[in-house]
């Protein structure tokens, strides 16, 4: 294929806007697939993505295009997420590509992602070609929607917008002329030294990482030695070729292509998404950019049910080699035993892998409640203690003060909710730095702690604003805060695996909250059994879980005082008994806490 006829894209929504749905379509109308391999979302192979409906990890598929012009072209389409969780896997797709097709729903209009992924392309300076979609549902409002997207960018203004239906396929012949017409062929020259993008990487136990790759420069055949620059790694190329979209060797690869590299590695370690592939005898000089790194936003413990904690290791294991943005590592619990300490990008992606791990591997795990990273200052030591997990938490006694990460959220609004977004902000404890307008939307800029955003912002930001405003974070740093660790203490006995941090001021209101939920989800005894939330050594809420039977001393049976309190001196001994003995609960009591608004 000659590299002007090479085209590189991705497409770019808001969750459920009908992006698979036109993936489908334009494998079906330049006969990458056949009719008996049709199916919904086809991309989409993971259970837990047909499930939800959304694409959790991004994929590719070359296409080959017989063009109106009477040229045969080559289309690598890179998949790519909409829900706001896994915009990394929207970055890495777009630093492999040319071009985006943004598509919006003609019945929701531009929404929250669809404007985030397009800020992304924009920072990757990628032609973008905007698409309604959904013209044929009855709902539909093309004219509003049409100058939502001619409002994002001033480049829009003149463009002509196409409108088609994915579902029926009405348009999507104008999509792909588009796509050859107005993305540009890949850049680069193939005489040069090989030069290649790692954009992602999966795992076979049988053949090892199989990394993703775009071509910037030079060619890869099969059986060259090559070099990943960052980890200084080598290796000879096994396998090479694309995807169809299954896996399809081919001799090499040359400059604009995207397809993959079967390396032989066994260890995940070596290979880092971003990273530069060259050729060891004729090595390029400069390594690609890349990208930021993943940081994972929200902690949490996962620990096995049924004590099959070897099954989950591996599981776990598993998960890692196919999904970069998941990190875990070994923790102990005095409530829960062995488990481990999990690092994800968002609350959706906590649930995915949850998912993942009872669908892909029958595996059921009890979560602990999530949390962020905290920087805690001891009285007689310089340098702060970093904390990721309550239950390492130090005693309060010994702290001096605590820090706590910090964002710049960035969010665009329409100007009649602005009053919703910003008493929504200030709820989350945000502190207004800038407002200023972005053509006919508002931008307000706030410094907020990852802790009030990590788990249930953004779903609150999308009701308020009915889906139209959009979210962008950057990291600024830790500041100090007035943080407490809650304990909960069941029939006396503390549970660690319960524990969280929440600000000072929050602590009466949610543990009351939190005590009154435990008392319907903690199972009962044949005695009432306290439930506690301690903050510094102190009970500030209570509550008594009810028993099976009625209490036998105060029953309201006539009987002698010396009776009664023959009763109560048996049952406190069973309950000072029962505090010492191992607590079994169920996810239920958890959730508990994951409900929580913290």
């Amino acid at each position: 294929m000659k590299q002007k006829n090479i085209r590189n894209f991705s497409i770019i929504a808001h969750i459920d806007h009908g992006k698979s749905t036109l993936a489908d379509r334009i494998m079906e109308q330049t006969h990458t697939i056949n009719d008996r391999e049709k199916k919904p979302q086809l991309l989409d192979d993971m259970v837990v993505e047909q499930a939800h409906g959304i694409t959790v990890k991004s994929r590719t598929v070359r296409n080959y295009y017989d063009a109106d012009d009477g040229e045969r072209y080559e289309y690598n389409f890179i998949d790519t997420p909409g829900h706001v969780d896994f915009s990394y896997e929207v970055s890495k797709s777009l630093a492999a590509s040319d071009g985006a097709v943004l598509l919006v729903d003609a019945t929701q209009g531009v929404q929250a992602q669809t404007v985030a992924n397009l800020r992304i392309a924009k920072r990757n300076k990628l032609t973008i070609v905007p698409v309604i979609n959904k013209i044929d549902n009855k709902a539909a409002d093309i004219l509003r929607t049409e100058k939502q997207i001619r409002n994002l960018d001033p480049k829009f203004a003149k463009l002509n917008i196409l409108k088609i239906s994915a579902k029926t396929g009405q348009g999507v012949h104008q999509v792909l002329e588009a796509i050859r017409t107005k993305i540009p062929a890949p850049e680069g020259d193939k005489n040069l030294p090989l030069k290649a993008l790692v954009f992602d990487y999966l795992y076979d136990p049988f053949k090892g990482i199989v990394a993703y790759i775009r071509v910037v420069d030079g060619q890869v055949k099969k059986d060259d030695n090559v070099l990943l620059m960052a980890e200084e790694t080598k290796f000879s190329v096994n396998e090479l070729g694309y995807f169809t979209p299954n896996m399809t060797a081919k001799d090499s690869l040359i400059t604009g292509d995207v397809g993959y590299i079967i390396t032989g590695l066994k260890d995940p370690r070596l290979v880092r998404v971003g990273d530069t592939i060259t050729s060891i005898t004729n090595p390029t000089k400069e390594a690609l950019p890349g990208y930021q790194a993943v940081k994972s936003t929200v902690f949490a413990g996962f620990y096995p049910k049924n004590d099959n904690y070897n099954d989950l290791k591996a599981a776990m294991e598993k998960l890692t080699l196919n999904d970069s943005s998941f990190h875990y590592e070994l923790e102990n619990s005095e409530a829960l035993g062995i488990g481990f300490r999990c690092g994800f990008l968002g609350m959706l992606h906590l649930q995915i892998i949850r998912e993942r791990l009872k669908n892909e591997y029958n595996l059921e795990v009890l979560t602990t409640a999530p949390n962020v990273t905290y920087h805690v200052h001891l009285k007689d030591q310089f340098d702060p203690i970093v904390v990721n997990n309550p239950i390492n938490f130090p005693d309060f006694s010994k702290i001096d003060f605590v820090e706590e990460p910090f964002v710049k959220v960035k969010i665009t609004t329409p100007n009649e909710l602005l009053n919703e977004v910003m008493k929504l902000a200030s709820q989350h404890k945000g502190s207004l730095l800038d407002m200023g307008n972005e053509t006919d939307l508002i931008v307000i800029i706030y410094k907020i702690p990852i802790s009030e955003i990590a788990f249930n912002f953004f779903n609150q930001l999308k009701s308020v604003s009915h889906g139209y405003a959009t979210l962008d974070t950057t990291f600024l740093g830790y500041e100090a805060a007035d943080l407490v660790k809650v304990e909960v203490d069941i029939n006396y006995a503390p549970i660690d695996a319960l524990s969280f941090v929440i600000h000072r001021t929050d602590a009466p209101k949610l543990t009351q909250e939190l005590v009154k939920k435990l008392k319907y989800t903690i199972p009962h005894r044949l005695y009432p059994t306290p439930v506690q939330a301690i903050v510094e050594g102190k009970s500030i809420a209570r509550v008594d879980v009810p028993p099976l039977r009625k209490n036998a001393a105060v029953s309201g049976e006539s009987q002698s005082i010396s009776k009664k309190q023959a009763l109560l001196r048996r049952q406190s001994v069973n309950k000072r008994q029962a505090a010492r003995n191992s607590i079994e609960l169920p996810q239920e009591v958890f959730n508990t806490i994951l409900e929580l608004d913290l």
